[in-house]
């Protein structure tokens, strides 16, 4: 039943992730980036981790996807002026840097040698994957990280905001 799950998921994720690359309506793109990171969730649960999967549907499918919808709808991709042509332009680079990133993927993957990993002595905690514990090295150890991420998102927020007052 968990491969059939697993399968399933994947394979959703799998389209919709191509779908969202795919798609020639903005909007539509975002859409099928929800269903992929939908399914990335419940791919989560099969793995038997809740918290992540809640996280995953709650921050990214909720509040990054909302903020992406928002900003969509205020810089109005659907305008005459933005459905000028630019696609030849940028075919190249596009092609060019998608070729240098399968490239990159696929000499990292020929590196990867599992064995060469490091084997933890007396296994993991019990208590590595508890919320608690989660939240403490969250706002102990990498807060500073945290702010910077909240930051980043505040000043994008303000700079959609800078974009769309210029337009109108």
């Amino acid at each position: 039943m968990e491969t059939l799950i697993f399968y399933l998921f994947g394979g959703i994720a799998l389209l919709a992730a191509v779908s969202v690359v795919a798609q020639k309506n903005v909007f539509y793109s975002a859409l099928s980036l929800i269903l992929c990171l939908g399914s990335v969730a419940v791919l989560f649960l099969a793995l038997e981790a809740p918290f992540i999967a809640a996280v995953q549907v709650i921050v990214y499918a909720g509040a990054i996807m909302v903020l992406f919808l928002f900003v969509i709808m205020i810089l109005d991709p659907f305008s005459a002026a933005a459905a000028r042509d630019k696609r030849k332009r940028l075919t190249c680079l596009a092609a060019a840097l998608g070729l240098v990133a399968l490239v990159v993927m696929f000499t990292l993957m020929r590196a990867y040698d599992p064995a060469a990993l490091p084997v933890v002595a007396g296994g993991i905690p019990a208590d590595a994957a508890s919320v608690s514990r989660l939240g403490q090295l969250l706002f102990t150890r990498f807060l500073v990280p945290f702010e910077a991420t909240s930051i980043l998102i505040l000043v994008a927020i303000m700079g959609v905001v800078v974009l769309a007052r210029k337009r109108s």
